[in-house]
Parts: structure tokens; C-alpha cells; sequence
């Protein structure tokens, strides 16, 4: 079972973070969110559990079976607004799909890497092959897991083991591969907002535009906006809720 950290009360956002950060990430940006929100650790991060495997499909199953499920996103919550950062983005996309059970009435993409080539793959494919690096202490497993993560992270991004402390991110997620996002966005059965930052070096304004030309690109930040500034995706806030309350 995921980790979902809530607060708030009213139209439920689930928040869901890239690889290797964890559902803490999007603490300065929900207060931003008028009604209730779930911040989850995926599979494999935080406080969540390992997974015995990792693709797109099985993540936003993990997701649906900690919100709840059966059709209802959180037990007695009704519809819900999904919003994921990176590789959190695509599965957003993939829970927007209706195949999990969840009832998602938009969905937002922020910073989610369009364009892999081979070599990013096979870079990415070695990095989940390696067992989890251990350190002495949990200062330096925290310096590395904020590393792995592109952001600083609290508590939950380290862990102790036997003979010292390592991230909390199960490498073996770094194999989930490339998503088909041309595809998610065929089948997405809600209202899409996909966004990034000015200065997103993995998800630069131009292939958004060339994916979505209503994308929105926010000024200023990079790839970690939600992090770097959150008041920077409060367009992307309004939209979802537009979308979630209409």
C-alpha cells in the first residue's frame, strides 16, 4: 500500500511527485488548492513500499488502491483532480485514462519529459540495475537522495539500514522506460493541463508547445517549479479546479 499524506477539505487534488522526491515535495504548494488534498509517495519512494516491478500501469494501480478505488478516488470523496510532477505527471495521465477506477475530472502534467533518445534510456536502465548505495550517515544518504531527486527532501527520503542510511527511492524505478504520452493523451478521458518551466532543461517550452500548444509555460523556473516557487503553478492550480468544479 502507498503512503497519502491529506489535509484541506472540499474537491480533492491527488498530488503525485516525480522519481525520486516524495509526496512532501508539494507542501508550499497546497495551500494554494481551495479544497482537500492527497499528497502520495509512489511505489518505491518515501514511505511507500518497493514495488516487485515498475511501469507506468502498475504506479497508477498502487495509486487507485491507496486513494481508495472502486470508482471513487478516496472513499466518499466523488470526483478528484490528479496532478503529477515528471514521471508523477505520466501517471496522472494514466489514471486520467478511467482503467484504475479512479474518477479523475482533470488532470495536469507539470515538467513530464516528452522526448527520450536511446542513450537517455540505457543511462536510465544501468542506474536500475545498481543495488542502493549506503552511507556511513544519514546526512550524506540525504545529501545523495536530494540528488537523486533534483530537490531537497524531509525525513522521508532517507532510510536506515544495515550498516548505515541510504534514499528512500528504490533504484530499480529508475527502469519504468519512455511513456507514451501521444498516447495517454488519445485516451485521457478528462480535461488536460500540461505545464513547464521557462527553463525546464527536461521538458523545454518547445517540445511542450510542439505536444500541446495549450501548454502552459511558467515563467521563471525550471524544472522543479512546485519546489523552486510554488506560487508559479497556481495557473495550473486554476484550471483543475475550473475543470473539477465545473
Amino acid at each position: 500500500m502507498v503512503h497519502v499524506a491529506r489535509g484541506g477539505d472540499g474537491p480533492l487534488l491527488v498530488l503525485l511527485h516525480g522519481l525520486g522526491a516524495t509526496g512532501s515535495v508539494w507542501r508550499g504548494a497546497v495551500g494554494s488548492w481551495p479544497g482537500a488534498w492527497a499528497a502520495v509517495d509512489l511505489p518505491g519512494h518515501g514511505r511507500s513500499a518497493p514495488a516487485p516491478g515498475y511501469s507506468f500501469g502498475s504506479l497508477a494501480a498502487s495509486v487507485a488502491a491507496g486513494l481508495g478505488s472502486a470508482g471513487s478516488g478516496r472513499a466518499g470523496s466523488g470526483p478528484v483532480a490528479v496532478l503529477g510532477h515528471s514521471l508523477g505527471g505520466v501517471v496522472a495521465l494514466t489514471l486520467a485514462s478511467g482503467w484504475f477506477g479512479v474518477d479523475v475530472r482533470a488532470v495536469g502534467g507539470l515538467g513530464v519529459k516528452l522526448r527520450w533518445t536511446a542513450e537517455e534510456l540505457a543511462r536510465a536502465a544501468s542506474a536500475a540495475a545498481r543495488p542502493p548505495r549506503v552511507f556511513p550517515t544519514r546526512d550524506e544518504a540525504a545529501a545523495w537522495a536530494a540528488r537523486l531527486a533534483g530537490v531537497p527532501l524531509d525525513d522521508s527520503g532517507v532510510v536506515e539500514v544495515d550498516g548505515g542510511w541510504r534514499a528512500a527511492l528504490d533504484p530499480a524505478a529508475f527502469g519504468v522506460g519512455a511513456p507514451d504520452v501521444t498516447g495517454l493523451l488519445a485516451v485521457a478521458k478528462a480535461p488536460v493541463v500540461l505545464a513547464t518551466g521557462e527553463h525546464d532543461p527536461l521538458c523545454p517550452p518547445g517540445h511542450l508547445l510542439a505536444a500541446r500548444p495549450d501548454g502552459v509555460v511558467l515563467p521563471g523556473v525550471g524544472h522543479n517549479a512546485h519546489v523552486e516557487r510554488p506560487a508559479s503553478i497556481g495557473p495550473v492550480l486554476e484550471r483543475l479546479w475550473g475543470a473539477l468544479t465545473a
